[in-house]
């Protein structure tokens, strides 16, 4: 039987092109990012990806596309990170003309659509997981996952063994036991991995995939939640459904780690999705706050007199605002001689803070700049909790011209080619708990990161 292979369309990220195609005909959209690497025109190919798609095509309109790096997708030499990724799915969304989604994201791509539900809300009607995970490498507080040391034993097999294929059929053997002998499944899966990257691309996406950590993220997120995994993946699984308010977690059968082989899935997405279908809105949205303010500000005021200090300051607000413009940030308050702003991406928010001293560096000014990442609730027009306190407190720890960030931003910044400097536990104003605060490197400049 034939198969209708859908066209592949490109959405603009930026500079860069994602492939991406729709297929199916339901009545709810569904995007479904896989981990690791793809190719979404081979994978038709075969048919037992075919099956699963088609399945799920029934109750959904489905929109899958290449990663960047990947496949049929532009491949920029930079590390893609969580936030870049976000990116993509936006304008992926936006050529495939979906307003609101059911995001479904596998294994290493969980984390960054665990991300994007709790930062994107309203484009999101539920999340789904599969095999997914909050962190890569095993600390005290997360036994799951790999060691430093395996992690790197990782990166060393795929870089020797990805062009001559070795790599590839170890990852074949450990994760479709069922096709073991099937070598029509292997020329299909080796085909599939050759055309979904390179060997360095596949290095990149891997370390990249090392380094995330999205712990600190899930209790924001406020969209239904639906987590399934195998059995061996039971304790990251329970993790997040813990900490996921309201999550689902579903327990499926079968050896082989693709959603496409394992059974009951398309039923289970299918009885979730029309159970949560006309959900409402989260009125919590997750963002970083950033907080800037004028060093010596009383003393130069003094010095400058009343009229000279007020044409200062209004040249220091313009170059601010200016630029708040060019890395998205939303201006919310100005309080005193310092600036409230929240950005959906800590990165930028990062690069802001960075492009914001060196600017006011020109007018003699000094600034402090603190950010944190978390949950913020929205207040009409001003988002306002406990994350918009923190943010206001750290910045009060920071010492002249540094950008200070808590734990919370250096973790969801990884691959971004930022740096920190450990400055160690604070006790913050009216928080509870202490935080872990970092400085990003001084040396660092917004175009340099």
């Amino acid at each position: 039987m034939a198969v209708n292979v859908p066209e592949v369309e490109y959405a603009k990220s930026g500079d860069v092109a994602i492939a991406y195609q729709v297929s199916g005909g339901g009545s709810v959209d569904i995007v479904l990012v896989t981990g690791f690497v793809s190719n979404i025109l081979y994978a038709w190919e075969q048919p037992d990806v075919v099956r699963f798609l088609e399945r799920i095509g029934e109750f959904a309109r489905v929109i899958r596309f290449d990663r960047r790096g990947c496949g049929l997708s532009d491949r920029p030499r930079a590390v893609p990170t969580l936030e870049t990724r976000m990116d993509d799915v936006r304008a992926v969304m936006a050529g495939a003309e979906s307003r609101r989604a059911v995001i479904i994201g596998t294994f290493e791509a969980a984390p960054m659509t665990a991300l994007f539900a709790a930062t994107y809300p309203e484009k999101v009607s539920a999340l789904a997981m599969y095999n997914g995970y909050a962190k890569a490498v095993q600390s005290p507080d997360y036994p799951w996952g790999r060691t430093e040391d395996e992690w790197a034993d990782e990166l060393a097999l795929l870089e020797d063994g990805w062009a001559s294929g070795s790599y590839i059929d170890r990852v074949l053997e450990r994760s479709f036991p069922s096709k073991e002998g099937d070598e029509e499944f292997r020329r299909w899966f080796v085909n599939e991995m050759r055309y979904g990257a390179s060997p360095s691309a596949a290095m990149t996406i891997q370390r990249m995939a090392i380094d995330v950590d999205v712990r600190d993220v899930l209790p924001a997120i406020r969209v239904p939640t639906l987590i399934l995994h195998q059995p061996s993946m039971a304790g990251p699984a329970h993790f997040m459904a813990d900490r996921i308010p309201g999550a689902k977690r579903v327990e499926l059968a079968g050896e082989d780690n693709s959603l496409w082989l394992a059974p009951g899935a398309p039923e289970e997405l299918e009885g979730f999705i029309q159970k949560v279908s006309g959900a409402d809105e989260p009125d919590t949205v997750l963002a970083t706050v950033l907080f800037t303010d004028i060093v010596g500000s009383t003393e130069r005021a003094t010095a400058l007199g009343d009229q000279r200090w007020a044409e200062l300051r209004e040249r220091h607000h313009a170059v601010v605002r200016r630029e708040l413009d060019r890395f998205s940030g939303r201006e919310v308050d100005t309080a005193g001689d310092g600036f409230f702003a929240t950005f959906d991406g800590p990165a930028r928010a990062i690069r802001c803070a960075l492009a914001i001293r060196d600017a006011v560096a020109d007018l003699g000014l000094e600034v402090r700049a603190g950010l944190h990442t978390g949950e913020c609730e929205l207040r009409g027009d001003k988002p306002g909790g406990i994350a918009v306190n923190i943010g206001a407190r750290i910045v009060t720890q920071a010492g002249p011209g540094e950008v200070l960030v808590s734990s919370t931003v250096r973790d969801l910044v990884a691959g971004s080619g930022i740096s920190f400097e450990d400055r160690g536990e604070r006790k913050l104003k009216g928080i509870a708990d202490a935080w872990r605060l970092f400085a990003v490197d001084e040396t660092l400049t917004a175009s340099s990161v």
